[in-house]
């Protein structure tokens, strides 16, 4: 008989842990939940300096590198496809616009391939990111 009300005495003193648990994952979640991703293009871009360079809504993000490759969201586009590629990312976010990332060594044509495939699909804010100088 005296064991047993030592051991019950132990459970007393000892700290339950579980309410903590509980806040830290609904804190955890909370957190997961709220973040905001940034929109990364996947390739390195030397883009270039202007002066009246200002920030965007954006909906599609574009990366056009040296190569004249074209990249959305971490994939290599084929450029007869880019259309369909936008016209699908335009309808996650309709009121955003498009973001050209072009490398300084990148042809204009594929810039201007871009940009009429996205007035075509629909987007009116088309615009080419630069540095602030």
């Amino acid at each position: 008989m005296r064991e047993r009300s030592v051991s019950s005495q132990e459970q007393a003193q000892a700290i339950d842990l579980t309410p903590m648990l509980d806040v830290v994952f609904i804190m955890l979640i909370f957190f997961i939940v709220t973040a905001t991703f940034i929109k990364e293009t996947g390739v390195d871009v030397q883009r270039v300096e202007a002066i009246t360079a200002d920030k965007r809504n954006v909906s599609v993000l574009v990366a056009i590198n040296e190569h004249n490759e074209i990249w959305i969201d971490k994939k290599k586009v084929n450029p007869r496809a880019i259309k369909l590629h936008i016209l699908r990312l335009h309808a996650e976010n309709p009121n955003g616009g498009l973001v050209i990332q072009a490398d300084k060594k990148a042809d204009i044509e594929m810039l201007v391939l871009v940009a009429d495939a996205a007035k075509s699909a629909g987007i009116v804010d088309v615009s080419v990111a630069t540095l602030v100088k």
